[in-house]
């Protein structure tokens, strides 16, 4: 898959120098707090070795980019499209910034728009869907920005500090992106 370029960024393929990044933000509550219950664990440096294995293999059938600085591809983040539905033309997104000085500078915005670009004009897809945390106020206002739309509610869906949150579901389509 070919790199994709923004102006601070780059979504870049996995690199070895990845994986010790990977297992520290994995293991970090601050990151992991506002992810999937895959995160409610420690996950050892082999787990990570695993998962990384199985991305640089291309055994998942996400299309999965490392966020790096555009400039030196230092690793940021992660951002995947998951669940890709090819007959109906949509896909799920899942973005992390693993690095907690780069959080609310506007890399998670750009890495976004750089690979809705890419679902919507190279992969033909036409609506691009997540879920996010209501507590997660940095995301939902990143998502918003970035042109997705709030559907609805799963309510009291997640247990996380000690109470029920709601997993606000968020879409956008490609002729909401076109228009931006």
């Amino acid at each position: 898959m070919p790199r994709l370029f923004g102006n601070r960024i780059v979504l870049r393929e996995y690199q070895d120098s990845d994986i010790e990044h990977i297992n520290q933000w994995v293991n970090d509550t601050e990151i992991t707090n506002t992810l999937s219950d895959n995160f409610l664990y420690p996950h050892s440096k082999h787990e990570t070795e695993s998962f990384f294995k199985m991305m640089v293999e291309g055994k998942s059938n996400n299309k999965s980019f490392i966020i790096g600085i555009k400039d030196s591809l230092e690793y940021l983040g992660q951002i995947d499209l998951y669940k890709i539905d090819w007959k109906n033309r949509f896909a799920s997104l899942a973005i992390v910034i693993g690095k907690k000085e780069y959080l609310g500078k506007g890399y998670g915005n750009e890495a976004i728009r750089v690979l809705l670009k890419f679902a919507f004009e190279e992969l033909n897809l036409n609506r691009i869907e997540l879920e996010v945390y209501e507590y997660n106020e940095r995301a939902y206002k990143c998502y918003v920005k970035c042109g997705f739309k709030e559907e609805g509610r799963y309510r009291k869906k997640i247990y996380k500090k000690g109470k029920y949150w709601d997993s606000v579901c968020m879409s956008i389509l490609r002729g909401e992106f076109e228009q931006e």
